[in-house]
């Protein structure tokens, strides 16, 4: 799928190989993949400097960077044309594997046009395996990432955030009474209801089976309260036309704001338990705790 993205994309491996070129990168850099697959990335073949000429290769290499933290990195930088000339991108480098930094490799994508903007890319982030099939949402990947890099902010600018656990309530049921094509149809449903009902700066994300994620910036537990109260109304209020009728699903949603001292591993516990607490005290609920 790589081959087929406007973008210029290679990966490079855990020995810093180049095992991977695309034609895209074949047309901007004027390097043809027979003569960079194979090659070490150290081998400064695109020799990316900065605005003031400086060289990125080595210790300030975004793709070194990424792979060293886990997280994604995006740079404007300046590449060296098989000709000679600078033409200057736009970079993002993703790990490949970010639960295991400095390892699994990674991937970096570079454009000529900046105003297209990266970070809003859904069939870039398609390609790259980002989003969930069935609901086009971010995946579990993604949203993984996202959260990462939210912890980061907060640690800087002191802007907490919250994040919300959702689960479809007896989804096994539905299946089992309407099949399977239904209820891949009720779990689009709650990914369209989620995905039109947020803001633009917030995230929403299918964790895996009938479970969703919401990322919301910006708020405290009052704030995050009616975000969850918000969606869980608004999926209960939805409904799928079948054959016999309409189906209708709810939610139980479990909710948490970040703090200083939190990982990612505790704000998803503390989100998981309080949903799965929102389950026994009836299901159709929402319940957040700071």
């Amino acid at each position: 799928m790589l081959d087929n993205l406007y973008d210029g994309a290679y990966l490079v491996d855990d020995n810093d190989v180049i095992v991977y070129w695309n034609p895209a990168a074949e047309q901007i850099t004027g390097f043809s993949a027979d003569e960079t697959v194979g090659r070490s990335c150290s081998d400064g073949i695109l020799a990316h400097v900065d605005g003031q000429g400086a060289c990125l290769c080595g210790t300030h290499c975004p793709r070194r960077s990424a792979l060293h933290t886990g997280l994604c990195t995006e740079t404007a930088t300046f590449l060296r044309h098989k000709d000679g000339q600078r033409v200057p991108v736009s970079m993002r480098a993703v790990p490949l594997n970010a639960d295991k930094p400095r390892g699994g490799g990674t991937l970096a994508i570079f454009r000529t046009d900046p105003t297209r903007g990266m970070a809003a890319e859904l069939d870039e982030l398609r390609s790259l395996a980002l989003l969930d099939p069935l609901t086009k949402l971010p995946n579990r990947r993604f949203c993984e990432m996202v959260m990462a890099a939210r912890l980061e902010e907060m640690r800087r600018y002191y802007s907490p955030f919250g994040v919300l656990f959702l689960d479809v309530d007896d989804f096994k049921r539905i299946n089992d009474t309407h099949g399977h094509e239904v209820g891949d149809r009720a779990l689009h449903m709650v990914a369209q209801t989620l995905s039109n009902n947020c803001r633009l700066f917030d995230i929403v994300g299918r964790w895996g089976g009938e479970e969703f994620i919401a990322i919301i910036v910006n708020v405290g537990e009052k704030q995050l309260a009616v975000a969850a109260e918000k969606f869980r109304a608004l999926i209960e209020s939805a409904s799928l036309p079948i054959a016999s009728g309409r189906v209708g699903v709810t939610v139980s949603i479990g909710g948490t704001v970040s703090g200083m001292d939190d990982t990612s591993e505790m704000l998803l516990k503390r989100a998981d338990d309080l949903m799965y607490r929102s389950k026994a005290a009836g299901k159709n609920r929402s319940l957040v705790s700071g």
